[in-house]
Order: structure tokens, then C-alpha cells, then sequence
């Protein structure tokens, strides 16, 4: 276990990612904590390789992950609350509605990712709210999750929350309009979020 610390903190990318890849069946939580706080290294990939070591993680680390999307790195706030969702956590749900509101729009972001994703159908005001968001990408992530949830949203909402236009937000607006059979026809704007950023 020593070892494995050691690793963690002082080695190198290589190694960091080839330890990650056998600790997807460990509770022991100075090492949980340890690889929890990889989802802030510097490497994108051995966050990457971290994310998956959580992911696929059988034990009961729920209470873990939970505890650090109060963590000081947006890194972590982030990447956790998606762990969460990709886990089906849905207790994990109210915490991570109170990241939709964090000072960071790279968590927000993330955090209506991981609601939409877990059908969080309690947290439909906070979605809606989102959409006044400053943050293109967040407003992207609100739009997703709405769609996800078949939220009913009017076409002056849309029009009001997407002056912007880019090919990802017509998309996302041509699938409300078939699953509402209304034409939506955004004249000038755009919306969706990718919840991954680097």
C-alpha cells in the first residue's frame, strides 16, 4: 500500500496509469483518496485513468466520492459528480445539484451532465435556471439534460438562453421539435455542452 502511495504522488505518468489500471477493486480509503485526487493531475490521461479506476470500482466507495465534490480542485468537483452519475448514484443527486451553482463553469457544467444523465427529474428548476447562465457550455449542458428529461421549455426560452448558433445546438434543438412536434426554428442562436473538457 506504501508502494502504491508512492507511485501516486512521486511517479511518473507511465507509471501513475499502469498502478491505476490495478486499483479498480479497492476500499482502502488512503488509496482512494489518493487516486481521487489523480482526477486532478496534470497528465489528461492518467485523470483519465483515474476516472476509469473509480468507474469500474465494485466496492462501495459511494461515500467517498460524495465527501470530495466539496473538494477545493474544480477537477475534482467535476470529474466526481460524473463518476457519480456514470455509477447510477442517485443518492448522490442533492449534492451534486449544489454544484450546479458553483463558482466554476467547467463544474456547473459538469454537474448538469451528471443530473441529466441521472434522469434527476427533481432537479427541473435547475436546469431551466441554467439556461440564464453566462456560460455557453453550461447552457449547452442544461439544454441536453432537458432534452434527456422531456422537460417542456416554450421556443422564447430557447430563443432567449441561445443567441449563439453552432451546429451542435441545431441538433439539439431539431430533437426537441420532434419529440414536442412544434418547430422551434431557432433564427439566431445555439445550445449543448460537452462535460468533458481538458
Amino acid at each position: 500500500m506504501e508502494n502504491i502511495s508512492k507511485v501516486l504522488e512521486f511517479g511518473n505518468s507511465n507509471e501513475k496509469i499502469k498502478i491505476l489500471e490495478t486499483l479498480d477493486n479497492i476500499d482502502n480509503p488512503e488509496i482512494l483518496e489518493k487516486i481521487i485526487s489523480k482526477l486532478d493531475d496534470d497528465d489528461i490521461q492518467v485523470r483519465g485513468e483515474a476516472f476509469s479506476s473509480l468507474l469500474l470500482n465494485k466496492k462501495k466507495i459511494s461515500n467517498y466520492l460524495i465527501n470530495n465534490l466539496n473538494a477545493a480542485s474544480k477537477n475534482i468537483r467535476g470529474f466526481v459528480s460524473l463518476v457519480l452519475a456514470n455509477r447510477n448514484e442517485t443518492s448522490a443527486i442533492p449534492e451534486i445539484i449544489k454544484l450546479a451553482k458553483d463558482e466554476r463553469s467547467m463544474v456547473r457544467s459538469c454537474a448538469l451532465g451528471a443530473l441529466g444523465y441521472l434522469k434527476a427529474q427533481e432537479a427541473q428548476d435547475v436546469f431551466l435556471e441554467a439556461l440564464s447562465d453566462y456560460d455557453i457550455e453550461v447552457r449547452k449542458s442544461a439544454l441536453q439534460a432537458i432534452i434527456d428529461l422531456k422537460i417542456t421549455i416554450s421556443e422564447d426560452k430557447i430563443n432567449e438562453s441561445f443567441k449563439e448558433r453552432d451546429t451542435e445546438i441545431e441538433k439539439m434543438i431539431l430533437s426537441i421539435k420532434k419529440w414536442t412536434g412544434r418547430d422551434l426554428n431557432p433564427r439566431s442562436h445555439a445550445c449543448h455542452a460537452h462535460i468533458l473538457p481538458d
